[in-house]
């Protein structure tokens, strides 16, 4: 095989992965969403927490889906289920932290006993909804509140 064979497959290869982020993102994008970052623990709880994550996050009955923005995946990235989610804190983003999120964002800490403790940071406009949606789920459950 020649160097030019590899070059060139390489190449086709790189196109379709660039193709396939392209049609995904313009997929995400056209069926609307409000802008998210995410952070994890890479643990169940105490473990290191990972870097912030730039998506969209939609909701879906129950759920809050998000889609990361350097993603090849075809569906959502994370799914949150509103009867699992609970608020634990909310607060400012730290001053290292406010040039990777949103404008204006604020950062509310969740525990879930599906998987690790999530951070979601989001512009106050967007809060205000996520924070409807997470309040009027069905008669039964009660959303703890941050102080």
């Amino acid at each position: 095989m020649s160097i030019t064979t590899v070059v060139i497959g390489l190449l086709a290869l790189i196109g379709v992965v660039v193709c396939w982020g392209a049609w995904r993102w313009r997929n995400v994008r056209r069926n609307g969403g409000i802008t998210v970052a995410l952070r994890w623990r890479t643990g169940r709880r105490g473990g290191e927490i990972a870097g912030w994550h730039l998506g969209i996050g939609r909701y879906r009955g129950e759920q809050f889906l998000w889609f990361r923005v350097l993603s090849l995946r075809n569906g959502p990235d994370r799914v949150l289920s509103r009867a699992d989610l609970h608020i634990t804190e909310r607060r400012e983003p730290s001053r290292e932290e406010q040039y990777t999120l949103p404008v204006g964002a604020k950062v509310l800490l969740c525990t879930s006993s599906a998987g690790p403790d999530i951070e979601i940071a989001m512009d106050p406009g967007a809060l205000t909804g996520f924070l409807s949606w997470l309040e009027s789920a069905p008669p039964g459950h009660q959303v703890p509140r941050a102080s």
